[in-house]
């Protein structure tokens, strides 16, 4: 049992990005649960999108604070772009971060339990560890992602001294990649920063990755959003990593999840009127963008099969106007699909109409699915979300990937018999299963993750 004496101030600071902030946001409201004030910082941009998104998010509670500091980006067109993203994150915030910790220990004046006593830091927003270790701040690195992919952006060092990449991340060969001789082996297309249809995001991407490896000698302590049971063989090679997820909302938190989307409800209406396991969901996340050739060829996939299903189509969810198909699209599904521009997406996972996920397997959207035994489709788009498509059909067993062209393109065909594939599977039916009560026992009483939480807790508290 948790003691309440001594609890500290802790500031919580999350990369720019939806599936950054979602799961730091339920981080926070499980240690504000302990009692723990929180501070909880965005950037201006993010603030202003998740207040928007999610009214009433930061009335009736003084535990968590929400905080805005700026990116130094002038527009959201150049967030969009990762390159001007990562650099102007990296030079301007830090300055405003150290700020703002003098301005609360200001404030605070000699009241100790006011002060930020110690800092949990996105991974990829890593400086905010070194702004807490010259402050001399007690700290902890978060991962969003996977255990596997950490353990590879931890190893670049190994992989460029053995001849596996070379000094940009580029692959030197077609091969399976092995960290350890007990671990799973990694294909080298699966590379988290791996993008070669684009040197220059790849780049970035590696940057990334490295900044991640240098940021992480900072902290002794990964707070990971994953599950023993899950990936035991990669925390085993990750000292000081600390898995405390799956991070998934209870009923109480679905209305303050900080999405950055505003989120069509009328869709879980539409799913009560369905019978168990008869919908496909799809959602490709919050950065997928499709040619609209790409968008039409999965349209007419899922028109074809003749199912209910619900999709979530963002206005930039293609890289043209499909307004005139969309149209028609919707006249000639309206018996059997619903169109959304955006979900609550858990409570759709945990809907008993659901059947299968088509996913772009973000490591939110995974675990989401996972921890409510819904069997996966999967077409990844970019970073880690290979990785995770790896994982999901091979190592679980709990899904299946639909395979692209020379071009690319994954065709209406292949969609359709890739979903009735996925849907006629018992085997990968109950391997979900099997992983859908893994996960909860890890987060109930007595469980891996929770005891991993509390213990974190109490030395936060030391």
């Amino acid at each position: 049992m948790l003691t309440m004496a001594k609890l500290k101030h802790v500031l919580v600071i999350p990369f720019p990005a939806q599936g950054h902030v979602t799961p730091l946001l339920k981080l926070s409201h499980c240690i504000a649960d302990y009692g723990v004030k929180v501070t909880f910082v965005n950037t201006k941009s993010i603030h202003s999108r998740v207040v928007a998104a999610n009214p009433g998010l930061d009335e009736g509670s003084n535990r968590i604070k929400f905080v805005a500091i700026p990116d130094g980006l002038e527009s959201d067109e150049e967030r969009k772009d990762p390159i001007k993203l990562m650099e102007s994150v990296s030079r301007v915030m830090p300055g405003h971060l150290q700020e703002l910790i003098e301005k609360v220990k200001k404030q605070s004046n000699d009241n100790k339990d006011d002060q930020i006593s110690f800092i949990i830091a996105d991974l990829i927003a890593g400086w905010a560890l070194e702004v807490a270790e010259r402050m001399g701040i007690e700290r902890a690195g978060f991962w969003p992602a996977s255990v596997s992919s950490l353990a590879l952006d931890l190893h670049i060092s190994k992989f460029i001294e053995g001849g596996v990449i070379d000094n940009n991340g580029v692959a030197l060969k077609n091969d399976l990649i092995m960290i350890l001789e007990d671990l799973p082996s990694y294909k080298s297309t699966d590379l988290p920063w791996s993008c070669s249809e684009d040197p220059m995001t790849q780049k970035v991407f590696f940057r990334c990755a490295l900044s991640i490896l240098h940021h992480s000698k900072r902290t002794n302590s990964f707070l990971c959003n994953s599950f023993h049971e899950l990936e035991a063989s990669a925390l085993g090679v990750i000292p000081g990593a600390l898995p405390i997820g799956p991070l998934i909302a209870s009923t109480q938190l679905f209305h303050r999840r900080g999405s950055l989307w505003n989120e069509d409800s009328t869709c879980l209406n539409w799913l009560d009127q369905h019978p168990a396991q008869s919908v496909i969901y799809v959602a490709f996340g919050s950065l997928t963008v499709f040619s609209t050739e790409q968008f039409y060829e999965l349209a007419h996939g899922l028109e074809q099969i003749s199912r209910p299903f619900l999709w979530v189509v963002r206005p930039d969810l293609t890289d043209g106007p499909v307004t005139e198909f969309h149209e028609g699209f919707l006249q000639r599904v309206r018996n059997y699909g619903k169109v959304v521009q955006w979900a609550p997406q858990e409570e759709v996972l945990a809907h008993p109409s659901v059947a299968c996920f088509f996913t772009h397997c973000g490591w939110n959207s995974t675990l989401e699915g996972l921890s409510n035994g819904v069997p996966l489709l999967c077409r990844p788009y970019f970073a880690d979300q290979y990785l995770n498509k790896s994982l999901i059909c091979d190592a679980w067993k709990v899904g299946l990937g639909v395979v692209s062209d020379e071009n690319g393109l994954t065709a209406r065909h292949e969609v359709r018999q890739k979903i009735l594939a996925v849907l006629g599977s018992d085997e990968i039916r109950a391997n979900c299963l099997r992983l859908k009560e893994m996960a909860r026992k890890s987060i109930s009483e007595g469980g891996s993750s929770l005891k991993n939480l509390q213990s974190f807790i109490e030395l936060m508290k030391a």
